[in-house]
């Protein structure tokens, strides 16, 4: 007795391939994007911009800059938040910056980017 449908047919077949060249173009497009985001950097301030600091799209720090203003020898740990505080605001900074362009080629799946 014979059985009707596509198993694996011209159509089934046709469809694969497409969805395989969307998802590579994907992957070519989500390291392209990778690339470009590592070679940016982001800059943020502290202590009405007593502190400022630059980081790379790969997280690492480029350039510190404390105003002598801000160094106080009677109060060291008001320079050490504020240091932490930018760092910390300029990665926040690089991360919103990679989850948005991400979401931008994935089309806002979640491939645990």
């Amino acid at each position: 007795m014979a059985r009707g449908g596509f198993r694996g047919g011209m159509m089934g077949g046709g469809m694969n391939m497409n969805m395989m060249k969307q998802a590579q173009k994907m992957q070519q497009d989500i390291l392209k994007m990778q690339q470009e985001l590592e070679s940016k950097t982001y800059t943020a301030t502290a202590g009405g911009g007593m502190v400022t600091a630059e980081v790379t799209g790969k997280h690492e720090l480029k350039s510190l800059v404390i105003e002598p203003d801000a160094v106080d020898p009677e109060d060291v740990e008001m320079l050490q938040d504020m240091v932490i505080a930018a760092v910390n605001e300029a990665m926040r900074k690089a991360e919103t910056s990679m989850s948005e362009s991400m979401a931008k080629v994935t089309g806002g799946l979640n491939l645990g980017f």
